[in-house]
């Protein structure tokens, strides 16, 4: 990043058609800047902004600063610091949408002395200025990437500061353990107080355990799951992909191997985010296309979060359905338990059913759901849908409240929680306090890594204040 005491501009809004266009604007020049590019009404002077103004909304003309020729009719909505997102003199110059009047007013505060803002950089002063810590600032891309009401509820209540509210009271045992550790190594000769430390590393463990139990259900409501669609050609797949989506996405011909690639879409099933993939059939082929889409078919085998095999429910199992049947339970050894969950439907119920649940299960050896579905009709997708959600929640904590963590912070507070863990054992055992304090300072900075916090001078505050060294 540049400094952060210059001042920066960047269109805040998505691109394409739209009834409106945002500029943003944040530094020392804001005010300055706007008084070069917007003229107060429709011919008035140019426009003056103070702190006394702060948050009102102004009329103006975009002017370009070189030429002085009329860019837009705009609204200017002017924020002084430290009443900002960014703490800093800020303003919103909303503009008619499109993109060309959005790109010209930004090309005309960039002239008039903004700099273009870099990726992240409102939000990345936001923090610098210690307006949001670090949990609030990976919140912002969780809520504008939500895909469902609950996702979204989750990520603005971590942007407010929920998460790092969870997290405080393991930072605050860790930092408390910590202090008296040290100062019990640093200072032998002072009279150091007794403390639980004991007491501390269980507040520790139980406050991460909770976060990081809600983990796996936070992360199917922000990621969402991905399912495989597979099958033997004409069972139907494309057909459910469609029903399922509540639309015709995939095309649907009486004539097999018509889907010969991938075809991939967005859906909410059970309330989680997924991305349905409508794979080619399973089968042998002297077709070159129909081979390339087969093996892409293998591959997104590997990648899928739940897989769904599609039978011909009114018509008796075949070769081609026992090689698809084979190829899931290979490539997912899930004669050993494997990890992707699997799910058979039977498809076509409206023409009957020819054979039961017992010889597919067999076949793919492997105990699973079986759902008799028809898609044409729509009977049993909604039991399919539920036992979507059911099997892709399956090991979900029910009780544990969801965490929306990103990849980097769920990995910080599980080596968090392994060295207070180790910690706790360590104390256990009778080991040197040293040793003790060597798991929870590793703790506490991984803590310290997710909230954008240094624990260090947190410690050593605690240590003066809480012991009074030296008197």
């Amino acid at each position: 990043m540049n400094t952060p005491f210059d001042t920066i501009a960047a269109i805040a809004t998505a691109g394409g058609p739209a009834a409106l266009s945002i500029v943003r604007m944040s530094g020392p020049e804001t005010a300055a800047i706007c008084h070069q590019v917007i003229a107060s009404g429709r011919s008035g002077p140019a426009l003056s902004l103070s702190p006394a103004e702060s948050h009102r909304l102004f009329y103006g003309r975009a002017v370009d600063p070189v030429n002085t020729t009329v860019i837009d009719e705009v609204m200017v909505a002017w924020m002084a610091a430290p009443r900002s997102y960014t703490t800093e003199d800020t303003a919103e110059i909303s503009c008619h949408g499109g993109g060309i009047a959005a790109n010209s007013v930004l090309r005309a505060v960039l002239a008039a002395g903004a700099r273009h803002a870099e990726p992240g950089e409102f939000t990345f002063r936001a923090f610098l200025h210690g307006r949001i810590d670090l949990t609030e600032a990976e919140a912002v891309l969780n809520l504008v990437s939500a895909q469902t009401s609950d996702g979204f509820r989750h990520a603005l209540e971590d942007l407010h500061g929920d998460l790092g509210r969870r997290i405080a009271p393991a930072k605050a045992a860790v930092i408390s353990a910590l202090a008296y550790l040290d100062a019990s190594a640093d200072f032998p000769d002072d009279e150091i107080p007794a403390s639980n430390v004991s007491a501390d590393i269980a507040t520790a463990i139980a406050a991460l355990e909770e976060v990081l139990a809600g983990a796996k259900s936070g992360r199917l409501m922000a990621e969402g799951a991905t399912i495989a669609l597979v099958g033997r050609p004409n069972v139907g797949k494309s057909s459910l992909l469609n029903a399922l989506l509540r639309s015709d996405r995939a095309i649907v011909t009486p004539v097999a191997g018509t889907t010969r690639d991938i075809v991939s879409e967005k859906a909410v099933i059970a309330d989680i985010p997924v991305l349905l993939m409508d794979t080619a059939g399973l089968t042998d082929s002297l077709d070159l296309v129909e081979q390339a889409g087969i093996e892409r078919s293998r591959t997104a085998l590997g990648r899928a979060s739940l897989v769904i095999v599609v039978l011909e429910g009114s018509a008796p199992l075949n070769a081609d359905d026992r090689t698809v049947l084979d190829v899931v339970r290979q490539r997912f050894d899930l004669g050993a338990a494997g990890p992707t969950p699997v799910i058979v439907v039977a498809n076509k119920l409206d023409l009957g059913l020819s054979f039961s649940s017992h010889s597919v299960l067999v076949a793919l050896g492997l105990d699973v759901p079986f759902i008799p579905i028809s898609a044409h009709t729509g009977e049993g997708l909604e039991e399919l849908e539920q036992v979507i959600g059911h099997v892709l929640r399956e090991g979900v904590d029910a009780s544990a409240r969801p965490s929306i963590l990103t990849a980097r912070q769920y990995a910080e507070l599980d080596r968090a929680l392994l060295h207070i863990r180790q910690a706790a054992q360590a104390l256990t055992d009778g080991y040197p306090t040293d040793l003790l304090a060597t798991d929870v300072r590793i703790a506490g900075r991984a803590i310290g890594n997710v909230t954008g916090e240094s624990i260090d001078d947190a410690v050593l505050a605690e240590i003066f204040g809480r012991f009074c060294i030296g008197k």
